[in-house]
């Protein structure tokens, strides 16, 4: 078949400068999409549009993703904000809680980055611990790096048989988890580092960044899924 067609989210920002220009932008780290090229995709961006449209987005995808970005609103889990926690960007919730919403009730490919695996969780009526140490990098845009250890049996550990070190910056994390969610990757502290939906779906949230790493398995997993579901 063709190369799959996975979305990815995407955000706008007030203003971005490239060449001569500075100008409002819907923006996306490069690594994204040469991840999904690398591991046989075709990516497309979707920046934030009327909620009322992601369902008829997905159903044009053979898979998604949700990228990471900032901190999910605490009201969206029903906490009051952490001082330390990010100011809200409601617009981009809506849209990307949409996007999972959809992806969920079609049976298309999921996968959460950082962000995404968070929001994957609040979708599913989970909640975040809004602060914890440690696993953002040693300084603001830098990432750091700790182990993740697969959980035998999740659909993770398929992917990922072995503990790996992989590229992060997070400061919240997953807490009480979303309805039918399993934990598939532990930090060495406990921490969840992957999450998913046990079953024939693909719904699979990571704590970290693939895009910034060589080891392509997790999105190599989502393509898989994705060029299944469509045969």
């Amino acid at each position: 078949m063709a190369r799959p067609l996975i979305g990815v989210s995407t955000y706008w920002v007030g203003s971005a400068r490239w060449g001569g220009w500075d100008l409002p932008s819907a923006l996306l780290p490069a690594g994204y999409p040469l991840l999904v090229r690398r591991s046989g995709g075709l990516a497309a961006l979707l920046p934030p549009d009327d909620p009322a449209h992601a369902a008829d987005a997905v159903a044009r995808l053979d898979g998604l993703v949700i990228a990471g970005g900032p901190d999910v609103e605490p009201a969206r889990y029903g906490a009051e904000p952490d001082p330390r926690t990010d100011p809200p960007a409601r617009e981009r919730d809506a849209w990307e809680l949409a996007l999972i919403d959809a992806a969920l009730a079609a049976g298309v490919p999921l996968l959460g980055i950082c962000r995404g695996m968070q929001l994957l969780n609040v979708a599913l009526g989970g909640t975040l611990a809004q602060h914890i140490d440690g696993h953002r990098g040693p300084r603001v845009g830098v990432f750091g790096r700790h182990t993740v250890k697969p959980v035998p049996g999740t659909r993770y550990a398929e992917a990922v048989p072995e503990a790996t070190t992989v590229p992060t910056y997070h400061h919240q994390a997953v807490d009480a988890l979303g309805r039918g969610l399993v934990i598939g990757a532990e930090a060495e502290d406990g921490t969840p580092e992957a999450v998913e939906l046990p079953g024939d779906r693909f719904v699979l949230g990571v704590q970290w960044h693939p895009e910034m790493d060589e080891d392509e398995r997790v999105m190599r997993a989502l393509i898989a899924a994705a060029v299944r579901a469509a045969a």
